[in-house]
């Protein structure tokens, strides 16, 4: 059993939001989307990958990696076909990243920079590897972290949804402890807020029945503090610690 809670927020730069995320916890399936093109392509591109994996998903009536594998591929279809058919939707894109609970294994598929971060019994860790030029090309030539942070490509990427008809998909596969929580990220949040930050709120334990409510704003409220130059999307994915303690 999963619980779930996300939100969006503008951020305190652009003027609308091209991130887009829903959560469907009866599939035990949460997407999140950060579009990119002009003409507000972006948010349709976002908005159009994530109903489409959570569409297909149901439809199949499956909840198994082929599943979720097949759907974003169709959500890479649709974005492109969308394209195709308005010019003003020329370049459009998204990244995409999607977790998809198998009881005692949690999967997350990933397309872009938008990325999933663990916290359970064994420790704090992202689990996503970008598909960005500075992943896969930069530092395999040796550039230091700091020649890479104001690199002029350094926020060009490698793959998107809709970039074009072949895909690469990263697929992880991860322990799902009663307990574990895991963050779905847009790089308006992970791109701004240090990592030991994002640690600590998600560790916190304020809010009680509200915790992932209030860590999810605390995350939003933290991008903003650091000046919000982009769209920003926190989703929170939980298991349920099932069946509850018995009472005294």
């Amino acid at each position: 059993m999963m619980e779930c809670f996300g939100l969006s927020d503008t951020g305190c730069v652009r003027t609308n939001n091209e991130d887009y995320f829903q959560v469907a916890p009866e599939l035990g399936l949460c997407v999140l989307a950060d579009g990119m093109g002009g003409a507000r392509a972006g948010e349709k591109a976002s908005q159009l990958a994530v109903e489409t994996v959570i569409q297909r998903v149901r439809d199949s009536g499956r909840r198994d990696s082929q599943a979720l594998l097949e759907a974003i591929e169709a959500a890479n279809r649709e974005v492109l076909g969308m394209a195709r058919a308005d010019p003003t939707l020329e370049g459009m894109g998204t990244t995409l990243v999607a977790v998809l609970d198998l009881d005692d294994e949690i999967l997350v598929a990933s397309v872009g920079d938008s990325r999933a971060y663990l916290l359970d019994q064994e420790s704090f860790r992202v689990v996503t590897e970008d598909q960005s030029w500075v992943n896969e090309v930069g530092r395999p030539m040796g550039l230091d972290e700091g020649t890479l942070k104001t690199h002029p490509l350094r926020h060009v990427l490698t793959m998107a949804i809709g970039a074009g008809a072949h895909l690469v998909v990263n697929c992880y596969m991860q322990p799902w402890k009663p307990g574990s929580l895991l963050l779905l990220s847009s790089d308006g949040l992970h791109g701004v807020v240090p990592l030991e930050r994002i640690e600590e709120i998600m560790r916190s334990s304020n809010g009680e029945g509200r915790a992932l409510e209030v860590k999810c704003r605390r995350l939003i409220e933290l991008a903003r503090e650091a000046g919000g130059p982009d769209n920003i999307t926190a989703v929170l994915v939980r298991r349920s610690v099932w069946p509850p303690a018995p009472t005294p």
